[in-house]
This record gives structure tokens, C-alpha cells and sequence, in this order.
């Protein structure tokens, strides 16, 4: 008989209802090794899977629009890694997790174009912010459905600046996909939630 598998094997790999994408692999590799808490890696798995959601929007409606899509989603998946360092700040407000996490993925071996998201996913107002780290961000709050509408309003803006076409045009489509995702929030905190803070 085989041992049942960690809490945080179960948050990386459990489907989840419905079903959440997994981790890329080498962000499942670190939380691993940082022995992350359980709700961290499900939470990381309920941004990644809006983060993939939204890459996959802007390629079909934007096909010219140049995206690394594999950072925004490794960025998704990595955004709050610092809470390793931080726990408390898992189940209450702070923001010493992030410059905690860029630093970690730098330590781990990670590129600063990629460690940059975990500093990045909670100042999208910064000037050299990119339509990536916006991403990240816009994905790290309509995961539970809350709306920001000066966030929003920067992709609006960064969409539009690609197309040519009028903002409120960007507006009406960005705000139904994220209608869409934010009808799915319950079950993804409903995840988050059934696992612990502390293995």
C-alpha cells in the first residue's frame, strides 16, 4: 500500500472542480523545493489557470500583438512565491513577499525577466510595467472575481495603442471575457480554501 500523497503534491496535482491547468513544471520543481504552504501552490494554480485563460484570449483577438506568453504564465505561477518567506501574509495583508520572491527566483537560478512578476504583480502603475505584468496582475485579482478598474483600464489602453481601434471597444471585450472568468471565482476559492496554510 502506497503512502497517501503530501497536501502539497494534492495542491499542485488534484484537478480541482472544475478541472485547473497545472503548474509548469519548473515552478512545480520549486515550490517543491521551498517546501511551499499547501494554499500558496493551490492559489498559484487558480491565478496560472486565469493567467492562461487571458494569454490565450489575447493571441486569438490580438494574433499580431507580440506576448511572451510562457512568461505571463510562469509569472502567474510564481507571482507570490515569497510568501514562502512570509506566511503571514498568506491569510493577511503585506507586501514584503514580493521584492522576498523575486530574490528567491533569482537565488533559484531563475532569469530576471521571469523573477521580475513576483515584484511586478502588485505595482502594475509603475511606468516600465509591461502588457505582460499587467496580465499577471489582472490575473492575480479576477481569480476571485474582484475587478480594478485602473488596471483594466491600462490593458484597455495598451490593447487599443496595438489595434487602433476605439477604447471602448477594447473595454466591451475585455469586460465580458472577464465577466466570463469571474463566474468560475467560487469554485477556485473554494480550491484555495480546502487546502491549509500549513502542511
Amino acid at each position: 500500500m502506497t503512502a497517501p500523497p503530501d497536501l502539497l503534491s494534492r495542491a499542485l496535482g488534484d484537478p480541482g472542480d472544475p478541472p485547473l491547468r497545472l503548474l509548469p513544471r519548473p515552478a512545480e520543481q520549486l515550490l517543491h523545493r521551498v517546501q511551499a504552504p499547501p494554499r500558496l501552490a493551490a492559489h498559484l494554480r487558480a491565478v496560472h489557470d486565469v493567467a492562461h485563460r487571458l494569454v490565450a484570449w489575447v493571441a486569438d483577438r490580438y494574433p499580431h500583438l507580440d506576448v511572451d506568453r510562457e512568461a505571463v504564465l510562469f509569472g502567474a505561477a510564481t507571482h507570490d512565491i515569497g510568501k514562502t518567506v512570509y506566511i503571514a501574509e498568506l491569510s493577511g495583508p503585506g507586501a514584503l513577499h514580493e521584492e522576498a520572491g523575486r530574490q528567491l527566483l533569482l537565488d533559484h537560478g531563475f532569469a530576471p525577466h521571469l523573477a521580475r512578476f513576483a515584484g511586478t504583480h502588485a505595482s502594475w502603475t509603475a511606468p516600465d510595467a509591461t502588457l505582460e505584468d499587467l496580465l499577471v496582475s489582472t490575473a492575480d485579482k479576477v481569480w476571485k472575481n474582484k475587478r480594478v478598474p485602473d488596471l483594466e483600464d491600462l490593458v484597455i489602453s495598451r490593447l487599443a495603442e496595438s489595434t487602433g481601434r476605439a477604447r471602448w471597444e477594447e473595454y466591451l471585450a475585455l469586460d465580458e471575457l472577464l465577466g466570463a472568468i469571474g463566474e468560475g471565482a467560487d469554485q477556485r476559492l473554494a480550491f484555495q480554501a480546502s487546502f491549509p496554510v500549513h502542511a
